[in-house]
Protein backbone atom coordinates (compact mmCIF):
# COMPACT_ATOMS: atom_id res chain seq x y z
CA UNK A 1 0.00 0.00 0.00
CA UNK A 2 2.81 2.35 0.68
CA UNK A 3 4.28 1.42 -2.79
CA UNK A 4 0.50 2.02 -4.29
CA UNK A 5 0.17 5.44 -2.99
CA UNK A 6 3.68 6.95 -2.69
CA UNK A 7 3.90 10.02 -4.27
CA UNK A 8 5.59 9.09 -6.77
CA UNK A 9 2.51 7.07 -8.43
CA UNK A 10 0.89 11.06 -8.74
CA UNK A 11 -2.63 9.60 -7.22
CA UNK A 12 -2.82 7.01 -9.89
CA UNK A 13 -5.30 8.75 -12.37
CA UNK A 14 -6.73 6.88 -14.56
CA UNK A 15 -4.72 6.58 -18.00
CA UNK A 16 -2.26 8.17 -16.21
CA UNK A 17 1.45 8.39 -16.23
CA UNK A 18 1.56 7.42 -12.12
CA UNK A 19 -1.64 5.01 -12.86
CA UNK A 20 1.11 2.53 -15.53
CA UNK A 21 3.91 2.99 -13.10
CA UNK A 22 1.40 1.34 -10.26
CA UNK A 23 0.02 -1.37 -12.71
CA UNK A 24 3.80 -2.33 -13.96
CA UNK A 25 4.51 -2.63 -10.24
CA UNK A 26 2.02 -5.04 -9.69
CA UNK A 27 2.54 -6.90 -12.47
CA UNK A 28 5.82 -7.29 -11.56
CA UNK A 29 5.17 -8.62 -8.30
CA UNK A 30 2.59 -11.10 -10.16
CA UNK A 31 5.37 -12.80 -12.03
CA UNK A 32 7.49 -12.76 -8.89
CA UNK A 33 4.63 -14.81 -7.67
CA UNK A 34 3.97 -16.65 -10.71
CA UNK A 35 0.76 -16.09 -11.77
CA UNK A 36 -0.64 -16.54 -15.21
CA UNK A 37 -1.26 -13.40 -17.28
CA UNK A 38 -4.77 -13.22 -18.00
CA UNK A 39 -5.67 -10.36 -19.82
CA UNK A 40 -5.41 -9.95 -23.64
CA UNK A 41 -2.08 -8.31 -23.57
CA UNK A 42 -0.03 -10.33 -20.95
CA UNK A 43 -1.80 -9.30 -17.68
CA UNK A 44 -2.98 -6.12 -19.24
CA UNK A 45 -6.85 -5.41 -20.69
CA UNK A 46 -6.50 -2.47 -22.46
CA UNK A 47 -9.55 0.16 -21.93
CA UNK A 48 -10.29 2.82 -24.54
CA UNK A 49 -11.94 5.63 -22.96
CA UNK A 50 -12.71 9.60 -23.83
CA UNK A 51 -12.06 11.88 -21.36
CA UNK A 52 -13.95 15.46 -20.74
CA UNK A 53 -13.12 18.64 -18.81
CA UNK A 54 -15.38 22.11 -18.62
CA UNK A 55 -13.39 25.06 -19.58
CA UNK A 56 -15.20 27.00 -16.95
CA UNK A 57 -13.67 30.19 -18.49
CA UNK A 58 -15.63 29.50 -21.65
CA UNK A 59 -18.94 28.61 -19.84
CA UNK A 60 -21.98 29.18 -17.46
CA UNK A 61 -24.60 28.64 -15.73
CA UNK A 62 -27.56 31.26 -15.30
CA UNK A 63 -31.23 30.84 -13.82
CA UNK A 64 -33.82 32.90 -15.83
CA UNK A 65 -36.82 34.00 -14.46
CA UNK A 66 -39.53 36.89 -14.31
CA UNK A 67 -37.28 38.38 -17.14
CA UNK A 68 -34.08 38.72 -15.57
CA UNK A 69 -30.75 36.50 -15.60
CA UNK A 70 -29.60 35.70 -12.11
CA UNK A 71 -25.73 34.23 -12.43
CA UNK A 72 -24.80 31.05 -10.96
CA UNK A 73 -21.20 30.71 -9.71
CA UNK A 74 -19.51 27.56 -10.12
CA UNK A 75 -17.61 28.36 -6.59
CA UNK A 76 -20.88 28.70 -4.54
CA UNK A 77 -24.06 27.09 -6.33
CA UNK A 78 -23.57 24.88 -9.19
CA UNK A 79 -21.16 23.21 -11.56
CA UNK A 80 -20.87 20.97 -14.78
CA UNK A 81 -20.28 17.08 -14.12
CA UNK A 82 -17.35 16.48 -16.28
CA UNK A 83 -18.66 12.94 -16.31
CA UNK A 84 -21.78 14.17 -19.38
CA UNK A 85 -21.24 15.17 -22.61
CA UNK A 86 -22.74 18.52 -21.95
CA UNK A 87 -24.22 20.09 -25.36
CA UNK A 88 -22.82 23.86 -25.54
CA UNK A 89 -26.06 25.60 -25.65
CA UNK A 90 -29.17 24.30 -23.28
CA UNK A 91 -32.20 26.84 -22.63
CA UNK A 92 -34.78 25.16 -20.86
CA UNK A 93 -37.75 24.80 -18.20
CA UNK A 94 -37.17 23.00 -15.10
CA UNK A 95 -39.43 20.11 -12.92
CA UNK A 96 -38.67 19.17 -9.77
CA UNK A 97 -39.35 15.81 -10.00
CA UNK A 98 -38.46 14.69 -6.34
CA UNK A 99 -36.18 11.74 -5.57
CA UNK A 100 -36.34 11.61 -9.50
CA UNK A 101 -37.11 7.42 -9.24
CA UNK A 102 -38.96 5.37 -11.13
CA UNK A 103 -39.60 1.57 -9.33
CA UNK A 104 -42.07 -0.76 -11.00
CA UNK A 105 -41.54 -3.16 -8.27
CA UNK A 106 -42.89 -0.95 -6.11
CA UNK A 107 -45.48 0.66 -7.95
CA UNK A 108 -43.36 4.00 -7.44
CA UNK A 109 -42.87 6.52 -9.78
CA UNK A 110 -41.63 10.59 -9.16
CA UNK A 111 -42.08 10.58 -13.15
CA UNK A 112 -45.82 10.04 -13.76
CA UNK A 113 -47.94 12.74 -14.34
CA UNK A 114 -45.28 15.50 -14.73
CA UNK A 115 -44.21 16.81 -18.42
CA UNK A 116 -40.49 16.16 -18.44
CA UNK A 117 -40.36 16.52 -22.75
CA UNK A 118 -37.47 18.85 -23.48
CA UNK A 119 -37.26 19.86 -20.02
CA UNK A 120 -34.19 19.36 -17.49
CA UNK A 121 -35.32 17.52 -14.24
CA UNK A 122 -34.24 18.74 -11.06
CA UNK A 123 -34.07 15.72 -8.11
CA UNK A 124 -32.97 15.60 -5.15
CA UNK A 125 -29.34 12.55 -5.36
CA UNK A 126 -28.99 10.44 -2.70
CA UNK A 127 -31.74 8.08 -1.31
CA UNK A 128 -35.10 6.98 -1.27
CA UNK A 129 -38.56 6.65 0.66
CA UNK A 130 -38.08 4.24 3.34
CA UNK A 131 -40.46 1.54 1.92
CA UNK A 132 -38.05 1.24 -1.01
CA UNK A 133 -35.54 -1.63 0.24
CA UNK A 134 -31.65 -0.74 0.01
CA UNK A 135 -30.23 -2.86 -2.67
CA UNK A 136 -33.70 -2.20 -4.46
CA UNK A 137 -33.38 1.94 -3.89
CA UNK A 138 -29.37 1.83 -4.58
CA UNK A 139 -29.96 0.19 -8.05
CA UNK A 140 -32.63 3.20 -9.14
CA UNK A 141 -30.03 5.62 -7.83
CA UNK A 142 -27.77 4.20 -10.61
CA UNK A 143 -27.73 6.93 -13.41
CA UNK A 144 -27.95 4.11 -15.77
CA UNK A 145 -31.86 3.37 -14.41
CA UNK A 146 -32.45 6.89 -13.10
CA UNK A 147 -31.32 8.25 -16.75
CA UNK A 148 -32.79 5.56 -18.77
CA UNK A 149 -36.17 6.31 -17.26
CA UNK A 150 -35.98 10.17 -17.15
CA UNK A 151 -34.60 10.36 -21.20
CA UNK A 152 -37.92 7.99 -22.05
CA UNK A 153 -40.21 10.66 -19.97
CA UNK A 154 -38.41 13.34 -22.43
CA UNK A 155 -36.24 14.80 -20.01
CA UNK A 156 -33.26 16.38 -22.14
CA UNK A 157 -31.14 16.78 -18.34
CA UNK A 158 -30.27 16.71 -14.86
CA UNK A 159 -29.71 18.55 -12.43
CA UNK A 160 -28.84 16.91 -8.80
CA UNK A 161 -29.12 18.46 -5.56
CA UNK A 162 -27.00 16.16 -3.26
CA UNK A 163 -29.04 14.88 -0.45
CA UNK A 164 -27.60 16.54 2.65
CA UNK A 165 -28.63 13.91 5.00
CA UNK A 166 -26.19 11.24 2.73
CA UNK A 167 -23.53 13.39 1.38
CA UNK A 168 -19.85 11.56 1.91
CA UNK A 169 -18.49 15.18 0.88
CA UNK A 170 -19.54 18.37 1.96
CA UNK A 171 -19.76 21.29 -0.75
CA UNK A 172 -16.42 22.81 0.18
CA UNK A 173 -14.49 19.85 -1.11
CA UNK A 174 -17.04 18.86 -3.72
CA UNK A 175 -16.42 21.87 -5.55
CA UNK A 176 -12.78 21.39 -6.31
CA UNK A 177 -13.20 18.05 -7.16
CA UNK A 178 -15.21 19.50 -10.34
CA UNK A 179 -11.89 20.21 -12.07
CA UNK A 180 -11.16 16.44 -11.98
CA UNK A 181 -11.47 14.71 -15.80
CA UNK A 182 -14.78 12.87 -16.65
CA UNK A 183 -14.63 10.20 -18.40
CA UNK A 184 -16.65 7.72 -20.29
CA UNK A 185 -16.23 4.55 -22.40
CA UNK A 186 -15.45 4.89 -26.07
CA UNK A 187 -17.91 2.09 -27.03
CA UNK A 188 -21.07 3.57 -27.08
CA UNK A 189 -22.84 0.48 -25.86
CA UNK A 190 -20.99 1.02 -22.53
CA UNK A 191 -22.30 5.06 -21.79
CA UNK A 192 -24.89 5.08 -19.41
CA UNK A 193 -25.03 8.79 -19.80
CA UNK A 194 -25.73 8.98 -23.46
CA UNK A 195 -28.20 11.71 -24.94
CA UNK A 196 -27.69 13.99 -21.83
CA UNK A 197 -27.39 17.17 -22.78
CA UNK A 198 -27.05 18.98 -19.23
CA UNK A 199 -25.55 17.26 -16.40
CA UNK A 200 -25.27 19.91 -13.37
CA UNK A 201 -24.78 19.21 -9.51
CA UNK A 202 -26.59 22.17 -7.43
CA UNK A 203 -25.00 23.15 -4.00
CA UNK A 204 -27.97 22.49 -1.61
CA UNK A 205 -27.24 25.67 0.23
CA UNK A 206 -28.09 27.13 -3.04
CA UNK A 207 -31.02 24.84 -3.80
CA UNK A 208 -33.56 28.00 -2.50
CA UNK A 209 -33.01 29.91 -5.59
CA UNK A 210 -34.42 26.70 -7.70
CA UNK A 211 -37.16 26.77 -5.69
CA UNK A 212 -37.78 30.96 -5.87
CA UNK A 213 -41.43 31.65 -7.21
CA UNK A 214 -42.66 27.84 -6.74
CA UNK A 215 -44.54 27.94 -3.49
CA UNK A 216 -41.94 25.23 -1.86
CA UNK A 217 -38.83 25.72 -0.21
CA UNK A 218 -35.81 23.59 -0.16
CA UNK A 219 -35.87 23.31 3.82
CA UNK A 220 -39.19 21.56 3.50
CA UNK A 221 -37.70 19.18 0.75
CA UNK A 222 -34.68 18.22 3.03
CA UNK A 223 -36.94 17.94 5.92
CA UNK A 224 -38.93 15.22 4.15
CA UNK A 225 -35.80 13.86 2.62
CA UNK A 226 -34.56 13.61 6.36
CA UNK A 227 -37.73 11.83 7.18
CA UNK A 228 -37.07 9.97 4.18
CA UNK A 229 -40.76 10.66 2.88
CA UNK A 230 -42.11 10.87 -1.16
CA UNK A 231 -41.25 13.94 -2.13
CA UNK A 232 -43.41 16.68 -3.87
CA UNK A 233 -42.80 17.26 -7.01
CA UNK A 234 -43.76 20.20 -9.14
CA UNK A 235 -42.79 22.47 -12.27
CA UNK A 236 -40.38 25.14 -11.14
CA UNK A 237 -40.52 29.10 -12.24
CA UNK A 238 -37.31 29.20 -12.90
CA UNK A 239 -35.52 28.50 -16.50
CA UNK A 240 -32.33 27.66 -17.00
CA UNK A 241 -29.22 28.96 -19.30
CA UNK A 242 -26.11 26.80 -20.01
CA UNK A 243 -23.66 27.20 -22.03
CA UNK A 244 -20.97 24.81 -21.83
CA UNK A 245 -17.92 24.49 -23.29
CA UNK A 246 -15.81 21.23 -23.26
CA UNK A 247 -12.19 20.11 -23.82
CA UNK A 248 -12.47 16.32 -25.19
CA UNK A 249 -9.55 13.78 -25.23
CA UNK A 250 -9.29 9.78 -26.36
CA UNK A 251 -7.20 7.86 -24.38
CA UNK A 252 -6.03 4.20 -23.14
CA UNK A 253 -5.84 2.35 -19.83
CA UNK A 254 -5.77 -0.93 -18.28
CA UNK A 255 -6.98 -3.53 -16.43
CA UNK A 256 -4.52 -5.82 -14.56
CA UNK A 257 -5.81 -9.76 -14.90
CA UNK A 258 -4.05 -12.47 -13.29
CA UNK A 259 -5.14 -15.98 -12.71
CA UNK A 260 -4.45 -19.46 -10.63
CA UNK A 261 -5.86 -22.71 -11.89
CA UNK A 262 -8.10 -24.62 -9.78
CA UNK A 263 -7.16 -28.43 -9.51
CA UNK A 264 -10.37 -30.36 -9.25
CA UNK A 265 -11.08 -32.06 -12.78
CA UNK A 266 -14.62 -30.54 -13.21
CA UNK A 267 -14.71 -27.21 -10.53
CA UNK A 268 -11.56 -25.82 -12.39
CA UNK A 269 -13.34 -24.47 -15.09
CA UNK A 270 -15.52 -22.14 -13.11
CA UNK A 271 -13.85 -18.94 -11.91
CA UNK A 272 -14.43 -16.58 -9.09
CA UNK A 273 -13.02 -12.98 -9.76
CA UNK A 274 -11.62 -11.06 -6.64
CA UNK A 275 -11.54 -7.41 -7.19
CA UNK A 276 -10.11 -3.83 -6.23
CA UNK A 277 -9.55 -0.63 -8.30
CA UNK A 278 -6.34 0.57 -8.62
CA UNK A 279 -7.13 3.82 -9.94
CA UNK A 280 -7.59 7.17 -8.18
CA UNK A 281 -7.74 10.95 -8.57
CA UNK A 282 -4.06 11.66 -9.68
CA UNK A 283 -2.96 15.73 -8.92
CA UNK A 284 -5.84 17.93 -8.61
CA UNK A 285 -6.81 21.69 -6.93
CA UNK A 286 -4.75 21.94 -3.58
CA UNK A 287 -6.34 21.11 -0.28
CA UNK A 288 -3.45 22.88 2.32
CA UNK A 289 -0.84 22.87 -0.32
CA UNK A 290 -1.27 19.30 -0.67
CA UNK A 291 -1.77 18.38 -4.52
CA UNK A 292 -1.53 14.49 -5.02
CA UNK A 293 -4.62 12.57 -4.13
CA UNK A 294 -2.96 9.38 -3.39
CA UNK A 295 -5.91 7.10 -2.63
CA UNK A 296 -3.67 5.21 0.08
CA UNK A 297 -7.37 3.47 1.50
CA UNK A 298 -8.88 4.41 -1.92
CA UNK A 299 -7.82 2.39 -3.15
CA UNK A 300 -4.52 1.13 -2.44
CA UNK A 301 -6.24 -0.84 0.74
CA UNK A 302 -8.02 -3.41 -1.76
CA UNK A 303 -5.28 -3.31 -4.51
CA UNK A 304 -2.87 -4.12 -1.68
CA UNK A 305 -4.88 -7.07 -0.55
CA UNK A 306 -4.73 -8.53 -3.79
CA UNK A 307 -1.02 -8.34 -3.83
CA UNK A 308 -0.85 -10.34 -0.38
CA UNK A 309 -3.20 -12.62 -1.92
CA UNK A 310 -0.87 -13.59 -4.96
CA UNK A 311 2.21 -13.86 -2.48
CA UNK A 312 -0.28 -15.97 -0.44
CA UNK A 313 -0.77 -18.05 -3.35
CA UNK A 314 2.91 -18.76 -3.95
CA UNK A 315 3.88 -19.35 -0.17
CA UNK A 316 1.15 -21.34 1.00
CA UNK A 317 -0.07 -22.86 -2.61
CA UNK A 318 -3.87 -22.95 -1.23
CA UNK A 319 -5.72 -26.39 -3.10
CA UNK A 320 -8.51 -23.94 -4.27
CA UNK A 321 -11.11 -27.04 -6.42
CA UNK A 322 -12.43 -23.80 -8.65
CA UNK A 323 -9.71 -21.47 -10.53
CA UNK A 324 -9.39 -17.65 -8.94
CA UNK A 325 -9.42 -14.23 -11.51
CA UNK A 326 -7.46 -11.31 -9.15
CA UNK A 327 -8.50 -8.49 -11.22
CA UNK A 328 -7.24 -4.25 -10.36
CA UNK A 329 -9.90 -2.35 -12.40
CA UNK A 330 -8.77 1.12 -14.10
CA UNK A 331 -11.64 3.43 -13.93
CA UNK A 332 -13.64 3.17 -11.21
CA UNK A 333 -13.85 6.36 -9.91
CA UNK A 334 -14.75 7.95 -13.80
CA UNK A 335 -17.81 5.59 -12.97
CA UNK A 336 -17.25 2.02 -13.04
CA UNK A 337 -15.32 2.24 -16.54
CA UNK A 338 -13.02 -0.75 -15.77
CA UNK A 339 -14.62 -3.55 -14.29
CA UNK A 340 -17.61 -2.75 -16.77
CA UNK A 341 -15.61 -3.15 -19.66
CA UNK A 342 -14.17 -6.60 -17.71
CA UNK A 343 -17.98 -7.77 -17.39
CA UNK A 344 -18.91 -7.00 -21.02
CA UNK A 345 -15.45 -8.75 -22.45
CA UNK A 346 -14.06 -11.42 -20.30
CA UNK A 347 -10.79 -12.06 -20.79
CA UNK A 348 -12.34 -15.76 -19.40
CA UNK A 349 -15.23 -17.54 -20.93
CA UNK A 350 -18.42 -15.40 -19.47
CA UNK A 351 -19.61 -18.38 -18.42
CA UNK A 352 -17.46 -19.82 -16.58
CA UNK A 353 -17.67 -16.79 -13.94
CA UNK A 354 -19.76 -17.94 -11.02
CA UNK A 355 -18.63 -15.35 -8.09
CA UNK A 356 -16.93 -11.58 -7.77
CA UNK A 357 -15.65 -10.72 -4.16
CA UNK A 358 -15.16 -6.78 -4.26
CA UNK A 359 -13.20 -4.63 -1.90
CA UNK A 360 -13.08 -1.30 -2.36
CA UNK A 361 -11.62 0.83 0.63
CA UNK A 362 -12.20 -1.06 3.49
CA UNK A 363 -11.02 1.43 6.31
CA UNK A 364 -8.75 -0.37 9.30
CA UNK A 365 -9.03 2.18 11.13
CA UNK A 366 -11.09 0.91 13.69
CA UNK A 367 -11.36 -2.32 15.83
CA UNK A 368 -12.79 -5.33 13.95
CA UNK A 369 -15.83 -6.10 15.24
CA UNK A 370 -17.79 -6.57 12.59
CA UNK A 371 -17.28 -7.14 8.74
CA UNK A 372 -19.92 -5.23 7.07
CA UNK A 373 -21.36 -7.16 3.41
CA UNK A 374 -22.41 -5.16 0.59
CA UNK A 375 -25.51 -7.76 -0.90
CA UNK A 376 -25.18 -10.13 2.20
CA UNK A 377 -29.06 -11.30 1.40
CA UNK A 378 -28.98 -11.45 -1.89
CA UNK A 379 -26.70 -14.86 -3.18
CA UNK A 380 -24.95 -17.76 -1.07
CA UNK A 381 -21.94 -15.60 -0.82
CA UNK A 382 -23.57 -13.69 2.26
CA UNK A 383 -24.13 -16.85 3.75
CA UNK A 384 -20.52 -17.67 3.44
CA UNK A 385 -19.49 -14.75 4.61
CA UNK A 386 -21.42 -14.78 7.53
CA UNK A 387 -19.97 -18.41 7.94
CA UNK A 388 -16.14 -16.79 7.49
CA UNK A 389 -16.94 -14.18 9.93
CA UNK A 390 -17.88 -16.33 12.67
CA UNK A 391 -14.80 -18.27 12.43
CA UNK A 392 -12.91 -15.28 13.46
CA UNK A 393 -14.57 -14.28 15.92
CA UNK A 394 -16.80 -11.80 14.39
CA UNK A 395 -19.87 -11.13 12.82
CA UNK A 396 -21.03 -10.84 9.03
CA UNK A 397 -24.10 -7.44 9.07
CA UNK A 398 -25.99 -6.12 6.21
CA UNK A 399 -25.16 -2.55 4.99
CA UNK A 400 -25.72 -0.35 8.21
CA UNK A 401 -26.51 3.03 5.92
CA UNK A 402 -28.44 1.43 2.73
CA UNK A 403 -29.38 5.60 1.98
CA UNK A 404 -25.46 5.68 0.62
CA UNK A 405 -26.24 3.12 -2.60
CA UNK A 406 -22.67 1.59 -1.48
CA UNK A 407 -24.36 -1.50 -3.15
CA UNK A 408 -23.69 0.18 -6.92
CA UNK A 409 -21.04 2.60 -6.16
CA UNK A 410 -17.95 0.21 -6.73
CA UNK A 411 -17.20 -2.81 -9.11
CA UNK A 412 -19.14 -5.50 -7.99
CA UNK A 413 -22.05 -3.82 -9.30
CA UNK A 414 -20.55 -4.44 -12.60
CA UNK A 415 -20.46 -8.06 -12.23
CA UNK A 416 -24.05 -8.07 -10.66
CA UNK A 417 -25.74 -6.38 -14.04
CA UNK A 418 -24.56 -9.35 -15.77
CA UNK A 419 -26.09 -11.82 -13.31
CA UNK A 420 -22.81 -13.13 -11.03
CA UNK A 421 -23.42 -13.05 -8.09
CA UNK A 422 -21.05 -10.54 -6.11
CA UNK A 423 -20.48 -9.22 -2.80
CA UNK A 424 -18.61 -6.28 -1.56
CA UNK A 425 -16.42 -6.45 1.53
CA UNK A 426 -15.66 -3.46 4.44
CA UNK A 427 -14.68 -3.44 7.92
CA UNK A 428 -17.94 -2.89 9.87
CA UNK A 429 -19.47 -0.64 12.45
CA UNK A 430 -22.97 -0.29 14.37
CA UNK A 431 -24.25 2.72 14.29
CA UNK A 432 -24.03 5.70 16.74
CA UNK A 433 -20.90 3.99 17.94
CA UNK A 434 -17.37 6.20 18.76
CA UNK A 435 -16.26 3.78 15.91
CA UNK A 436 -19.63 4.97 13.44
CA UNK A 437 -18.31 8.90 14.32
CA UNK A 438 -14.40 7.54 13.18
CA UNK A 439 -15.67 6.52 9.99
CA UNK A 440 -17.78 9.74 9.39
CA UNK A 441 -14.98 12.46 10.25
CA UNK A 442 -12.69 9.90 7.81
CA UNK A 443 -15.48 10.34 5.14
CA UNK A 444 -15.66 14.00 5.85
CA UNK A 445 -11.92 15.26 6.22
CA UNK A 446 -10.12 12.23 3.59
CA UNK A 447 -12.65 10.67 1.18
CA UNK A 448 -11.48 12.11 -2.18
CA UNK A 449 -8.86 14.40 -0.73
CA UNK A 450 -5.01 14.25 -0.66
CA UNK A 451 -4.75 13.19 3.43
CA UNK A 452 -5.85 10.15 2.03
CA UNK A 453 -2.38 9.30 2.43
CA UNK A 454 0.36 6.73 4.02
CA UNK A 455 0.82 9.33 6.64
CA UNK A 456 -2.77 8.37 7.96
CA UNK A 457 -3.29 6.38 11.44
CA UNK A 458 -3.85 2.37 10.48
CA UNK A 459 -4.75 -0.34 13.00
CA UNK A 460 -2.49 -3.00 11.49
CA UNK A 461 -4.24 -6.08 13.78
CA UNK A 462 -7.92 -4.79 11.57
CA UNK A 463 -6.11 -5.03 8.09
CA UNK A 464 -4.74 -8.61 9.00
CA UNK A 465 -8.39 -9.58 10.50
CA UNK A 466 -9.97 -8.66 7.67
CA UNK A 467 -7.34 -9.70 5.09
CA UNK A 468 -7.92 -13.26 6.61
CA UNK A 469 -11.69 -13.42 7.03
CA UNK A 470 -12.04 -11.95 3.12
CA UNK A 471 -8.89 -14.83 2.37
CA UNK A 472 -11.46 -17.35 3.83
CA UNK A 473 -14.49 -16.33 2.10
CA UNK A 474 -12.65 -16.65 -1.15
CA UNK A 475 -11.54 -20.69 0.21
CA UNK A 476 -15.44 -21.42 1.03
CA UNK A 477 -16.26 -20.11 -2.34
CA UNK A 478 -13.29 -21.93 -3.91
CA UNK A 479 -13.96 -25.16 -2.51
CA UNK A 480 -17.85 -25.35 -1.94
CA UNK A 481 -19.56 -28.41 -4.01
CA UNK A 482 -22.39 -25.66 -4.87
CA UNK A 483 -22.05 -23.48 -7.20
CA UNK A 484 -22.75 -19.30 -5.86
CA UNK A 485 -26.77 -18.66 -6.60
CA UNK A 486 -28.85 -15.97 -6.30
CA UNK A 487 -31.35 -16.14 -3.42
CA UNK A 488 -35.30 -16.71 -5.23
CA UNK A 489 -36.01 -13.48 -3.79
CA UNK A 490 -33.59 -11.41 -4.63
CA UNK A 491 -34.30 -8.60 -6.99
CA UNK A 492 -31.23 -9.01 -8.42
CA UNK A 493 -31.86 -12.62 -9.35
CA UNK A 494 -33.35 -11.24 -12.78
CA UNK A 495 -29.93 -10.23 -14.45
CA UNK A 496 -29.00 -14.14 -13.89
CA UNK A 497 -32.01 -14.91 -16.54
CA UNK A 498 -31.28 -12.47 -19.30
Amino acid sequence: MKVLANDNMEGRDTGSEGLKRAEAYIIEELKADGLQPAGTDGYYQPVKLIARRTLENDSSLALFHDGKSEPLSFETDAYFSNRFSQAPKVDAQLVFVGWGLDIPEKGYSDLQGSDLKGKVAVLLFGGSPCEIPGPLSAHYNAIRQRWAALKKAGAIGIIAIPNPHSMDIPWERLKVLRTQVGMAPADETLDDTAGIELGVTFNPASADKLFAGSGHTFQEISDFAKARKPLPRFPLKVEIRARAKMDVQHLESSNIVAKLDGNDPKLKQDCIVVSAHIDHLGIGEPINGDRIYNGAMDNGSGSAMLLDFARSFKENRPRFKRSVILLWVTGEEKGLLGSRYFAEYPTVPGSSIVANINTDMFLPIIPLQAVTVYGMGESDLGEWAAKAAKQHGTEAQDDPRPQRNSFIRSDQYSFIRKGVPAVAMDVGYKLDTPQHKVIDQWLHNRYHAPSDDTQQPVNLETAGKFEGLVWDLLALTANSEKTPEWKQESFFKRFAQH
